[in-house]
């Protein structure tokens, strides 16, 4: 998938030696993302020098990404005192920790002879006067975002000590339309909405799109000749096979972590909503429940080794855990309102979900055990968290009061960088991808 050449490499230590002398000792920056608040970190960007203008477009998305994350504050380039014009070179350090750059971001964007592109990028710890890495990237120049996005995430990684998100895609269901008519398809787009794509035709309404874990694969719900019915679809090859007919399903199901089985909720001929477990290559299926209840919206942990699904079997819809085979399910959530849509995060820490509550629905996260709740966003009408796969960011979807169709929106785990993430119409039902390949 990423068709990408990196290599690495650093400044001469003569240059970085010379610029230290000058400059009290430090220790070398980074951000402790572990705290209970953090503040974001002020680091300048500089244009990428380049003979088109291309430079400036891939330092633009770096600089994109690391402010969305809400760790990263980046310096108005209007502060800027020393122009770079050599990035090979070490940079005038006293010009930066002037400004109060603590991390400087430098490079260049050039075309090789065989018409590719070649991006190269430094980053800098401007206090310690060090080089923290150096890299460059080959690749065809239609790729020059997916570039501007890993240099992204090879930055938030040596400065957070945690791998980035930015490398990824969302899927998600495009709503236009007339509200009594709306058209459905499933989009594509990357994850800070650049290059939309539908993967549907919107003849069937398409629902509830899941990620593999481990693959460029999503289920999805299509209600193709009138039935509910869940597909596989690859997205690199666009092949698309039927995983079968599903008339008492209300979701998409979601995949284990090994990508081999999905767990779903089916409504039998009993009234009763259960979960269910199916292995994609034998097609089998295996109950897990056997409640006389509504049990629905199950989502593995990281390991595989437990499902968290949703249940109204103590009165109202709570949330449960219960081991990867099913059985002894234990209640974590006890607090106000009905819970919903409870999907692990993939650091295995956090489960997050809806809940509706005193006239308004809330995006919240907990511990695996129920305890340390948390809401982080609260609105009209909004619902369906899905994870980052770093699991530091959530993204879900919501319809502000008095609009005409919903939207999608991003928020982080401190809950004080809420974005709205542009979409060519109404957009829901969220789905984030692994890092890509």
């Amino acid at each position: 998938m990423q068709n990408l050449i990196k290599t690495t490499f650093m400044i001469a230590a003569m240059a970085a030696g010379l610029a230290m002398a000058t400059l009290p000792a430090r220790a070398l920056v980074e951000i402790d993302i572990n705290k209970g608040v953090v503040e974001p970190l002020p680091v300048a960007i500089t244009e990428f020098i380049s003979a088109d203008g291309k430079g400036a477009e891939i330092a633009g998305v770096i600089e994109a990404d690391l402010r969305r994350s809400g760790l990263f504050a980046p310096i108005e380039k209007e502060a800027f005192i020393e122009k770079i014009s050599n990035p090979d070179a070490a940079p005038r350090f006293q010009d930066w920790t002037v400004i109060n750059a603590q991390a400087l971001v430098t490079g260049k964007v050039s075309e090789t002879g065989d018409g590719r592109l070649r991006a190269e990028y430094r980053l800098w710890d401007t206090y310690a006067g060090q080089q923290l890495v150096g890299e460059q990237f080959f690749s065809s120049k239609e790729k020059w975002r997916r570039i501007a996005h890993i240099i992204a995430d090879s930055i938030y990684q040596r400065l957070t000590g945690e791998t980035g998100y930015f490398d990824t895609r969302i899927v998600y269901v495009d709503e236009s339309g007339p509200r009594n008519n709306r058209v459905k398809k499933l989009a594509i787009m990357d994850q800070d909405g650049a290059n939309q794509r539908f993967l549907t035709d919107g003849r069937a309404i398409v629902l509830t799109p899941r990620f593999s874990p481990t693959r460029q694969e999503i289920t999805y719900m299509s209600y193709e000749g009138g039935q509910p019915q869940v597909y596989l679809l690859q997205l690199e090859t666009g092949q698309r096979e039927l995983v079968g007919n599903f008339p008492g399903m209300t979701f998409a199901p979601r995949f284990s972590p090994n990508g081999q089985r999905i767990v779903m909720s089916l409504l039998r001929d009993d009234g009763n909503s259960n979960i269910f477990a199916m292995d994609l290559r034998s097609r089998n299926t295996t109950r897990l429940t056997t409640s006389n209840a509504i049990d629905t919206s199950p989502s593995y942990s990281p390991d595989g080794s437990q499902v968290v699904f949703t249940s109204d079997r103590g009165g109202r819809a709570q949330i449960y855990v219960m081991g990867a085979e099913g059985g002894n399910p234990q209640r974590i959530s006890f607090g106000d309102g009905t819970y919903s849509t409870p999907v692990w995060s993939p650091r295995g820490d956090l489960i997050a979900f809806t809940k509706q509550t005193g006239g308004e629905f809330q995006i919240g996260v907990m511990r695996t055990d129920g305890s340390g709740e948390r809401i982080l966003s609260s609105g009209f009408l909004q619902e369906g968290p899905t994870w980052a796969p770093n699991g530091r960011v959530l993204m879900f979807f919501r319809q502000p009061a008095g609009s005409a169709g919903p939207q999608l929106f991003s928020i982080d785990l401190t809950g004080r960088h809420e974005q709205k993430i542009p979409t060519a119409n109404f957009g829901s039902d969220p789905a984030w991808s692994p890092l890509l390949e």
